[in-house]
């Protein structure tokens, strides 16, 4: 293994630099350094070669042009096993370079400011250390790379530990990290860019979204599918991603599919103590009530079978009294995820169940400025839509049949509407005194979610109403909820039938409100 003698240093991000470069000297080093990173380091009284001694040119134009030289690339570039090389940079007086040391200009801080202009954030894209970076990562057999400050540690260890040099594996591991954060860089670049030239473009033209992985899981939804969990570069708003594991075994494949439904759900409740029970991806409970204990007990009841191995959220603060009504003898739950737990209830539910994950994910909001897409895979390709965040308020509702939804009726007709979102089309939302009772989800017939939503609410839709996310194609849904007891239901409308829909809601004295939208989930 060849010694690293000399090192490059020209570091944006300057934590823990000046130890490095200390081990580095200790270690018989030379150091070459730039701007204000060299500045930094003969301020901690270390011996420093000015860039400019390298290229016998000073840094130029604002620092824009410091390291773009052959002096430069020469000894990064150079192939140590090619006498040739060697032979050429002898002649032209390079000397190699072993280590290169940087990481960019923080482009992703500035475009992050508010009202920052197109000529700042230009001014913060990096060209001489993306193409260091680059030429070192290239030539990894021969030189060294370190992009991140947290693998200083280690990188001075093992050049301890091996007469200042660094093994082959370390240099693979170093350049594919490089590759990586240039990757990472120019791809944020492209699409700030994207933004800026065509602002009413959401759907960027190429998608090169960054994702890093966050763990590795046991297996996928069966036992025979490996899978992981990527986190998404840009996460501005409280999710399963970012929630903190406060107990609890690791969260598998299925956990986090579910989870994440259960807290989008929550999330389209902001103004009221509201619980969520999930069960496959589908709300079996849902409620909202004076306080948060309430909107539990009421969730829960909405459907108790279904409920055993579900996922809990709630939108406020899960205290002991709330935990120890979800911790009870006859329930099982999986996974409970909120804004925040008193230390009472996280002993109380860790007692009940060592495996149980407590996921806690601060204050709950949807950012609706910068909302991000919702992707789905399939073979191939990739779908992205924006994400279904639209809100619907009294006043768009159209109310297209003779009798018309009491003050209550609408509470639960938006009520159920905000729900029939999150559940898998074809959906049926059955819902009395802002609570469900009954859902229908994932069949090929509204009438048979219809039917199925009926037989879950076992009569306590009496009264009530429905929300279905698509429009009824034929009367017979409606006339299957009249039979059920429904006084009100919640649709987008659009059907070439609607007449006869509407016709058979007005035999029944049932009162229909059009949303003009539909939310299908697939």
């Amino acid at each position: 293994m060849d010694k690293v003698r000399q090192a490059l240093i020209s570091v944006s991000d300057k934590e823990g630099v000046v130890d490095f470069a200390q081990g580095l000297a200790d270690l018989g080093v030379t150091l070459i350094s730039t701007g204000g990173t060299a500045q930094k380091l003969k301020d901690a009284g270390l011996d420093v070669v000015e860039i400019s001694e390298v290229t016998d040119h000073p840094e130029m134009m604002n620092g824009r042009v410091k390291t773009l030289h052959p002096a430069v690339h020469g000894g990064i570039l150079a192939v140590r096993d090619n006498e040739d090389h060697m032979q050429e940079i002898k002649e032209q007086g390079i000397k190699p370079i072993d280590l290169i040391v940087c990481n960019l200009y923080p482009f992703a801080e500035t475009i992050a400011q508010d009202d920052v202009t197109l000529d700042e954030a230009t001014e913060n894209i990096d060209i001489g250390g993306p193409t260091m970076i680059r030429s070192a990562a290239k030539n990894f057999k021969d030189v060294g790379v370190v992009v991140d400050p947290s693998d200083y540690d280690s990188i001075l260890a093992e050049l301890e530990e091996n007469e200042c040099a660094l093994s082959a594996d370390k240099k693979l591991d170093l350049a594919h990290k490089a590759f990586q954060h240039t990757a990472s860089y120019d791809s944020l670049i492209q699409k700030y860019l994207g933004e800026v030239k065509d602002e009413d473009n959401n759907l960027p033209d190429t998608l090169l979204e960054k994702y890093s992985k966050k763990s590795d899981l046991r297996y996928g939804e069966n036992p025979h599918q490996d899978a992981a969990f990527y986190q998404e570069r840009e996460t501005n708003e409280p999710s399963i991603t970012t929630a903190k594991q406060l107990h609890g075994r690791d969260l598998s494949f299925n956990n986090i599919n579910d989870t994440n439904g259960a807290l989008e759900l929550i999330k389209d409740f902001p103004d009221q103590p509201a619980a969520a029970v999930i069960k496959h991806a589908n709300p079996c409970g849902m409620a909202t009530g004076d306080t948060l204990l309430e909107a539990y007990k009421e969730a829960h009841a909405g459907d108790p079978l279904s409920a055993f191995g579900s996922i809990v959220a709630l939108n406020g603060k899960i205290t002991a009294e709330i935990a120890e009504e979800i911790a009870q003898e006859d329930k099982f739950i999986e996974v409970v995820i909120g804004p925040e737990f008193t230390e009472e209830a996280v002993e109380i539910l860790k007692e009940r169940w060592d495996s149980v994950r407590l996921l806690e994910t601060g204050d709950l909001y949807i950012n609706r400025e910068e909302p991000g897409y919702a992707m789905k895979k399939v073979v191939g390709g990739l779908l992205v839509q924006e994400r279904d965040i639209v809100e619907l308020d009294e006043s768009e509702l159209e109310i297209v049949t003779d009798v018309k939804p009491t003050e209550e009726q609408l509470k639960d007709l938006l009520f159920s509407w905000k729900v029939v979102k999150h559940v898998k089309s074809n959906a049926i939302v059955m819902a009395n005194n802002e609570m469900v009772v009954g859902v229908g989800a994932g069949q090929m017939s509204r009438v048979d979610s219809m039917m199925i939503a009926g037989r879950k609410a076992d009569g306590r839709q009496e009264g009530g109403v429905v929300a279905s996310d698509a429009f009824f194609p034929f009367p017979d849904a409606v006339e299957e909820a009249a039979e059920k007891g429904i006084k009100a239901i919640i649709q987008p409308g659009g059907s070439i039938r609607d007449d006869q829909v509407i016709e058979a809601a007005n035999e029944h004295g049932i009162a229909m409100v059009f949303t003009g939208r539909r939310h299908f989930r697939h």
